[in-house]
């Protein structure tokens, strides 16, 4: 990083700066637009994307229903949030942070919204009295936050400059590089003592963190394995291997993904059914 920057007195926002996201990226809130949601007929309701904290609660979704819960039946519909959609009046009414994942629980009397990924993975494992672990609540709900805390970290910090920024600059590259490596060494301490986050049972502090850090080593984030040698956190891999072949798991990876192999895009889920009949490589251009 070579220019100096002289940071006014006042910030003013200049619309075409911000790189890879700028034309979604903005200081103020609200909707932009009239856009209502579209409704299905399961109880709960998803307007996502299959980026890692949408993953999250796909995931959490389809390991609940492979358990036998029958109320965990959704409609996943797919927000596309480089055409702005997170901003339509639909969704900031769920979610007035206009962010993904939001859901409606429509299962009671009174729809429900609920908006932060790991809000929608509690009120989803305690509803249903799964993934949870009840003796070890402290220390899933410690690293469910810590997972929540960290991550942006790697995605807004680390991910932003290695990836999307419109230049590479080694100072940020650096910074986030050494958090990450530091908190990839976090993770493969905990897990060279324990088989799951929260100790012997698998819980959504997994899912969560697997969404990040577990696709991180195994390859899917920002093409930065070898930079950040990923395969030398051999506890942290063969965690995230374990997970990975989960056929939930696959699953929840699968829903309302829009890039990518076109066999593991399924842009909106409706019923079981649709992994076998509706991914991309199966719908003609019209569909």
């Amino acid at each position: 990083m070579t220019d100096t920057y002289e940071p006014p007195k006042v910030w003013t926002w200049e619309k075409g700066n911000g790189g890879q996201f700028a034309s979604i990226n903005r200081p103020v809130a609200g909707a932009t637009h009239d856009q209502n949601l579209p409704v299905g007929k399961h109880p709960l309701q998803l307007y996502s994307l299959a980026t890692p904290n949408g993953v999250k609660v796909t995931v959490l979704l389809e390991e609940l229903l492979a358990a036998g819960h029958a109320g965990a039946e959704y409609d996943a519909w797919l927000i596309k949030i480089g055409d702005g959609d997170q901003f339509g009046s639909g969704f900031v009414d769920v979610n007035p942070n206009s962010k993904i994942p939001a859901l409606m629980d429509r299962s009671g009397d009174t729809p429900v919204r609920l908006f932060e990924s790991a809000a929608i993975m509690l009120h989803l494992a305690e509803k249903f009295d799964a993934f949870v672990s009840h003796d070890a609540r402290p220390e899933m709900l410690s690293w469910l936050f810590w997972q929540m805390g960290s991550a942006p970290y790697l995605g807004g910090g680390f991910g932003h400059f290695y990836a999307y920024a419109p230049e590479k600059w080694q100072y940020p590259i650096d910074r986030f590089a050494m958090e990450v490596k530091r908190q990839l060494d976090v993770l493969d301490r905990h897990l060279a003592e324990n088989e799951w986050m929260a100790g012997g049972i698998y819980t959504i502090a997994d899912m969560a963190i697997w969404a990040w850090y577990g696709q991180l080593v195994l390859g899917r984030q920002y093409n930065a394995a070898e930079f950040l040698d990923v395969a030398s956190y051999k506890n942290v891999v063969e965690w995230a291997e374990r997970i990975d072949a989960r056929p939930a798991v696959k699953r929840g990876r699968m829903v309302n993904k829009a890039t990518g192999d076109l066999s593991m895009q399924l842009h909106e889920r409706h019923s079981a059914a649709d992994f076998e009949t509706r991914t991309q490589d199966k719908l003609t251009p019209e569909q």
